[in-house]
Protein backbone atom coordinates (compact mmCIF):
# COMPACT_ATOMS: atom_id res chain seq x y z
CA UNK A 1 0.00 0.00 0.00
CA UNK A 2 1.63 3.41 -1.09
CA UNK A 3 2.02 5.75 1.67
CA UNK A 4 0.92 9.61 1.33
CA UNK A 5 2.41 12.37 3.60
CA UNK A 6 -0.07 14.72 4.56
CA UNK A 7 1.21 17.15 2.71
CA UNK A 8 1.21 15.01 -0.41
CA UNK A 9 -2.51 14.72 -0.49
CA UNK A 10 -3.59 17.31 -3.11
CA UNK A 11 -0.61 16.35 -5.43
CA UNK A 12 -1.89 12.66 -5.23
CA UNK A 13 -5.40 14.52 -5.97
CA UNK A 14 -4.68 16.08 -9.13
CA UNK A 15 -2.90 12.93 -10.02
CA UNK A 16 -5.94 10.66 -9.46
CA UNK A 17 -7.87 13.72 -11.77
CA UNK A 18 -5.28 13.00 -14.39
CA UNK A 19 -5.77 9.50 -14.07
CA UNK A 20 -9.49 9.33 -14.25
CA UNK A 21 -9.71 11.84 -17.65
CA UNK A 22 -7.07 9.63 -19.29
CA UNK A 23 -8.77 6.71 -18.66
CA UNK A 24 -12.03 8.40 -19.63
CA UNK A 25 -10.64 9.59 -22.81
CA UNK A 26 -9.92 5.90 -23.94
CA UNK A 27 -13.35 4.34 -22.95
CA UNK A 28 -15.25 6.38 -24.23
CA UNK A 29 -14.90 8.11 -28.04
CA UNK A 30 -17.26 10.39 -27.77
CA UNK A 31 -16.39 12.16 -24.48
CA UNK A 32 -14.71 14.57 -27.18
CA UNK A 33 -11.28 16.04 -26.78
CA UNK A 34 -10.09 16.68 -23.53
CA UNK A 35 -6.21 16.90 -23.81
CA UNK A 36 -6.33 20.33 -22.98
CA UNK A 37 -8.06 20.18 -19.74
CA UNK A 38 -5.56 17.19 -19.15
CA UNK A 39 -2.70 18.79 -20.03
CA UNK A 40 -3.89 21.89 -18.10
CA UNK A 41 -3.87 19.48 -14.96
CA UNK A 42 -0.57 18.58 -16.05
CA UNK A 43 0.97 21.91 -15.59
CA UNK A 44 -0.96 22.70 -12.40
CA UNK A 45 0.23 19.22 -11.06
CA UNK A 46 4.17 20.85 -11.35
CA UNK A 47 3.42 23.51 -10.25
CA UNK A 48 1.57 22.07 -6.98
CA UNK A 49 5.17 19.79 -6.10
CA UNK A 50 7.06 22.59 -6.74
CA UNK A 51 5.36 24.44 -4.18
CA UNK A 52 4.86 22.33 -2.04
CA UNK A 53 8.20 20.67 -1.67
CA UNK A 54 9.93 24.23 -2.34
CA UNK A 55 8.14 25.00 1.26
CA UNK A 56 9.14 21.74 3.25
CA UNK A 57 10.04 22.17 7.07
CA UNK A 58 12.40 20.21 8.80
CA UNK A 59 10.25 17.83 9.85
CA UNK A 60 8.24 17.59 6.81
CA UNK A 61 11.94 16.76 5.32
CA UNK A 62 12.53 14.22 7.79
CA UNK A 63 8.95 12.21 7.10
CA UNK A 64 10.26 12.20 3.12
CA UNK A 65 13.52 11.40 4.14
CA UNK A 66 12.07 8.40 6.05
CA UNK A 67 9.22 7.77 2.99
CA UNK A 68 9.43 3.53 3.17
CA UNK A 69 9.24 4.03 -0.67
CA UNK A 70 12.25 5.76 -1.41
CA UNK A 71 15.33 4.33 -3.14
CA UNK A 72 17.57 2.70 -1.07
CA UNK A 73 21.67 1.50 -1.97
CA UNK A 74 20.32 -1.38 -3.61
CA UNK A 75 18.16 0.53 -5.55
CA UNK A 76 20.60 3.42 -6.75
CA UNK A 77 23.34 0.48 -7.15
CA UNK A 78 21.06 -1.44 -9.76
CA UNK A 79 20.62 1.99 -11.59
CA UNK A 80 24.19 3.64 -11.15
CA UNK A 81 26.95 0.96 -11.18
CA UNK A 82 27.68 -2.37 -13.65
CA UNK A 83 28.80 -5.59 -12.13
CA UNK A 84 28.38 -5.42 -8.25
CA UNK A 85 29.44 -8.19 -6.72
CA UNK A 86 28.81 -8.04 -3.09
CA UNK A 87 31.84 -9.31 -0.27
CA UNK A 88 30.21 -10.60 3.17
CA UNK A 89 31.38 -10.35 6.56
CA UNK A 90 34.16 -8.59 8.85
CA UNK A 91 36.33 -11.27 8.87
CA UNK A 92 35.75 -11.42 12.98
CA UNK A 93 32.91 -14.16 12.76
CA UNK A 94 30.65 -11.15 12.29
CA UNK A 95 28.04 -10.62 9.47
CA UNK A 96 26.88 -7.11 9.35
CA UNK A 97 23.58 -7.01 6.99
CA UNK A 98 22.61 -3.58 7.79
CA UNK A 99 25.80 -2.46 5.62
CA UNK A 100 26.46 -3.89 2.46
CA UNK A 101 29.41 -3.56 0.29
CA UNK A 102 31.43 -4.25 -2.61
CA UNK A 103 33.10 -4.03 -6.31
CA UNK A 104 31.25 -2.70 -9.03
CA UNK A 105 31.49 -0.08 -12.24
CA UNK A 106 30.85 3.15 -12.64
CA UNK A 107 31.39 4.68 -16.32
CA UNK A 108 35.08 2.64 -16.92
CA UNK A 109 36.05 2.97 -13.37
CA UNK A 110 36.19 0.75 -10.37
CA UNK A 111 34.63 1.74 -6.91
CA UNK A 112 34.19 0.27 -3.61
CA UNK A 113 30.63 0.82 -3.03
CA UNK A 114 29.77 0.93 1.04
CA UNK A 115 26.23 1.65 2.30
CA UNK A 116 23.17 1.25 4.68
CA UNK A 117 20.14 -0.75 3.37
CA UNK A 118 17.03 -0.36 5.56
CA UNK A 119 15.19 -3.28 3.81
CA UNK A 120 11.82 -2.97 1.83
CA UNK A 121 9.33 -5.78 2.88
CA UNK A 122 9.38 -6.88 7.10
CA UNK A 123 10.93 -9.63 6.28
CA UNK A 124 13.91 -8.07 4.83
CA UNK A 125 13.51 -5.12 7.24
CA UNK A 126 13.81 -7.58 9.94
CA UNK A 127 16.98 -9.10 8.45
CA UNK A 128 18.40 -5.54 7.78
CA UNK A 129 17.63 -4.85 11.29
CA UNK A 130 15.80 -1.14 9.90
CA UNK A 131 19.16 -0.01 8.63
CA UNK A 132 20.41 0.31 12.25
CA UNK A 133 24.14 -1.84 12.38
CA UNK A 134 25.60 -4.22 14.40
CA UNK A 135 29.61 -3.40 14.78
CA UNK A 136 30.24 -6.07 12.47
CA UNK A 137 28.23 -4.37 10.06
CA UNK A 138 31.20 -1.05 10.57
CA UNK A 139 34.03 -3.58 10.76
CA UNK A 140 32.92 -5.27 7.33
CA UNK A 141 32.61 -1.27 5.93
CA UNK A 142 36.51 -1.16 7.42
CA UNK A 143 37.49 -4.10 5.88
CA UNK A 144 36.30 -3.57 2.35
CA UNK A 145 37.92 0.66 2.60
CA UNK A 146 40.95 -0.84 3.68
CA UNK A 147 40.66 -3.52 1.13
CA UNK A 148 40.09 -0.59 -1.84
CA UNK A 149 42.89 1.12 -0.38
CA UNK A 150 45.24 -1.83 -1.02
CA UNK A 151 44.06 -2.03 -5.36
CA UNK A 152 43.73 1.74 -4.98
CA UNK A 153 40.20 2.05 -5.98
CA UNK A 154 37.87 5.03 -4.92
CA UNK A 155 35.49 4.49 -2.23
CA UNK A 156 32.20 5.66 -2.48
CA UNK A 157 29.23 5.37 0.31
CA UNK A 158 26.00 5.86 0.61
CA UNK A 159 24.12 6.81 3.89
CA UNK A 160 21.01 6.03 5.07
CA UNK A 161 20.30 5.17 8.63
CA UNK A 162 18.29 5.94 12.11
CA UNK A 163 21.81 5.23 13.46
CA UNK A 164 23.59 2.24 14.95
CA UNK A 165 21.91 -0.31 16.71
CA UNK A 166 21.66 0.62 20.22
CA UNK A 167 21.09 -2.86 21.56
CA UNK A 168 22.97 -4.14 24.75
CA UNK A 169 24.46 -6.87 22.50
CA UNK A 170 25.55 -4.29 19.89
CA UNK A 171 27.84 -2.44 23.13
CA UNK A 172 28.63 -5.52 24.10
CA UNK A 173 30.15 -6.21 21.18
CA UNK A 174 32.13 -2.99 20.99
CA UNK A 175 29.72 -0.56 18.61
CA UNK A 176 31.79 2.72 20.28
CA UNK A 177 34.86 1.57 19.53
CA UNK A 178 34.10 -0.05 15.54
CA UNK A 179 32.72 3.57 14.37
CA UNK A 180 35.64 4.87 16.21
CA UNK A 181 38.38 2.74 13.98
CA UNK A 182 36.21 3.57 11.10
CA UNK A 183 37.03 7.39 12.14
CA UNK A 184 40.22 6.75 12.51
CA UNK A 185 41.17 5.14 9.31
CA UNK A 186 39.35 6.95 7.36
CA UNK A 187 40.94 9.99 8.42
CA UNK A 188 43.94 8.56 6.88
CA UNK A 189 42.97 6.67 3.90
CA UNK A 190 44.90 6.85 0.61
CA UNK A 191 42.21 6.68 -1.85
CA UNK A 192 39.42 9.31 -2.70
CA UNK A 193 36.03 9.03 -0.23
CA UNK A 194 33.17 10.27 -1.25
CA UNK A 195 30.22 10.04 0.97
CA UNK A 196 26.48 11.03 -0.02
CA UNK A 197 23.14 10.79 2.01
CA UNK A 198 20.43 9.27 0.39
CA UNK A 199 18.15 9.69 3.08
CA UNK A 200 18.36 9.52 7.09
CA UNK A 201 22.15 10.20 7.93
CA UNK A 202 21.52 9.37 11.76
CA UNK A 203 24.76 10.03 14.48
CA UNK A 204 27.79 7.89 14.96
CA UNK A 205 25.92 5.05 12.40
CA UNK A 206 26.15 7.65 9.71
CA UNK A 207 29.41 9.49 10.14
CA UNK A 208 31.00 5.55 10.96
CA UNK A 209 30.83 5.68 6.76
CA UNK A 210 30.74 9.34 6.47
CA UNK A 211 34.29 10.82 6.91
CA UNK A 212 35.14 11.62 2.92
CA UNK A 213 37.09 14.22 1.50
CA UNK A 214 33.42 15.31 -0.33
CA UNK A 215 30.19 15.26 1.30
CA UNK A 216 26.88 15.35 -0.63
CA UNK A 217 23.45 15.19 0.45
CA UNK A 218 20.07 14.54 -1.34
CA UNK A 219 17.56 17.50 -1.93
CA UNK A 220 15.43 16.02 0.98
CA UNK A 221 17.82 13.90 2.74
CA UNK A 222 18.67 14.66 6.64
CA UNK A 223 21.85 14.30 8.53
CA UNK A 224 21.94 15.12 12.43
CA UNK A 225 23.36 14.15 15.85
CA UNK A 226 20.04 12.92 16.94
CA UNK A 227 16.47 12.54 15.42
CA UNK A 228 14.00 15.42 16.23
CA UNK A 229 12.13 12.77 18.76
CA UNK A 230 15.27 11.80 20.67
CA UNK A 231 15.95 15.70 20.49
CA UNK A 232 12.43 16.67 21.86
CA UNK A 233 12.38 13.38 24.04
CA UNK A 234 15.62 14.99 25.83
CA UNK A 235 15.07 18.72 25.69
CA UNK A 236 11.49 19.38 26.18
CA UNK A 237 10.64 15.52 27.67
CA UNK A 238 7.51 16.03 24.98
CA UNK A 239 8.16 14.16 22.02
CA UNK A 240 4.58 16.44 20.35
CA UNK A 241 7.46 18.75 20.00
CA UNK A 242 8.84 16.79 17.22
CA UNK A 243 8.47 19.85 14.72
CA UNK A 244 10.59 22.51 16.55
CA UNK A 245 13.40 20.04 16.93
CA UNK A 246 13.64 19.38 13.79
CA UNK A 247 14.20 23.43 13.25
CA UNK A 248 16.11 23.18 15.85
CA UNK A 249 18.50 20.72 14.70
CA UNK A 250 19.63 22.39 11.25
CA UNK A 251 19.13 18.90 9.87
CA UNK A 252 18.13 19.24 6.41
CA UNK A 253 20.62 19.71 3.51
CA UNK A 254 19.86 23.32 3.33
CA UNK A 255 21.05 24.12 6.70
CA UNK A 256 23.88 22.62 6.38
CA UNK A 257 25.25 23.26 3.31
CA UNK A 258 25.13 27.04 4.48
CA UNK A 259 26.75 25.77 7.77
CA UNK A 260 29.75 23.73 5.85
CA UNK A 261 29.22 20.62 7.17
CA UNK A 262 28.58 19.23 3.33
CA UNK A 263 29.76 20.10 0.19
CA UNK A 264 26.72 20.22 -2.10
CA UNK A 265 23.17 19.47 -2.69
CA UNK A 266 21.98 16.37 -5.19
CA UNK A 267 18.67 17.79 -6.84
CA UNK A 268 16.05 15.17 -6.27
CA UNK A 269 13.11 14.66 -8.66
CA UNK A 270 10.26 16.76 -8.58
CA UNK A 271 8.25 15.31 -6.05
CA UNK A 272 11.15 13.66 -4.14
CA UNK A 273 13.39 11.05 -4.76
CA UNK A 274 10.47 8.25 -4.06
CA UNK A 275 8.32 9.26 -6.91
CA UNK A 276 11.01 8.18 -9.36
CA UNK A 277 14.02 5.79 -8.62
CA UNK A 278 15.44 5.82 -11.81
CA UNK A 279 15.74 9.96 -12.58
CA UNK A 280 16.48 10.03 -9.23
CA UNK A 281 19.83 7.81 -9.54
CA UNK A 282 20.45 9.92 -12.64
CA UNK A 283 20.92 12.92 -10.86
CA UNK A 284 22.72 11.33 -7.98
CA UNK A 285 25.12 9.84 -10.98
CA UNK A 286 25.63 13.80 -12.71
CA UNK A 287 26.72 14.92 -9.04
CA UNK A 288 29.17 12.40 -8.63
CA UNK A 289 30.91 12.03 -11.71
CA UNK A 290 32.68 15.71 -11.46
CA UNK A 291 34.14 14.86 -7.62
CA UNK A 292 35.90 11.53 -8.96
CA UNK A 293 37.69 13.13 -11.89
CA UNK A 294 38.40 15.61 -9.63
CA UNK A 295 39.40 13.49 -6.61
CA UNK A 296 41.37 11.45 -8.56
CA UNK A 297 43.52 13.66 -9.69
CA UNK A 298 45.19 14.06 -6.46
CA UNK A 299 47.90 12.27 -5.10
CA UNK A 300 47.16 10.42 -1.39
CA UNK A 301 49.05 12.89 0.78
CA UNK A 302 46.98 15.21 -0.92
CA UNK A 303 43.72 13.67 -0.06
CA UNK A 304 44.46 13.37 3.20
CA UNK A 305 45.49 16.95 4.27
CA UNK A 306 42.18 17.75 2.38
CA UNK A 307 40.19 15.25 4.32
CA UNK A 308 41.85 16.56 8.23
CA UNK A 309 41.75 19.99 6.65
CA UNK A 310 37.61 19.77 6.01
CA UNK A 311 36.61 17.90 9.37
CA UNK A 312 38.81 20.17 11.38
CA UNK A 313 37.30 23.23 9.83
CA UNK A 314 34.05 21.83 11.55
CA UNK A 315 32.90 23.93 14.64
CA UNK A 316 35.35 26.53 13.91
CA UNK A 317 34.09 29.76 14.66
CA UNK A 318 35.80 33.52 15.14
CA UNK A 319 33.93 35.44 18.29
CA UNK A 320 34.35 39.64 18.14
CA UNK A 321 35.93 42.04 20.59
CA UNK A 322 33.70 44.34 21.90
Amino acid sequence: MQQILEFEREIYAVENQIRELVSLSHMYEGVGDITHEIAKLKKKLRHKKRDVFNGLSGWQKTQVARHPSRPYTLDYIQYLFRGFTELHGDRHGGYGPSVIGGFAKFDQRSLMIIGHQKGRDMQDKIKRNFGMSQPAGYRKALRLMRLAEKFNIPVVTLIDTPGAYPGIDAEEKGQSEAIARNLQVMASLKVPLISIVIGEGGSGGALAIGMGNRVMMLEHAIYSVISPEGCASILWDNQKKVTTAAEALCMTAQDLLQHKVIDNIIPEPLGGAHRNHKRAAILLKKALRPHLNELAEKNPDELIEQREQKFRSLGVFMEEEG
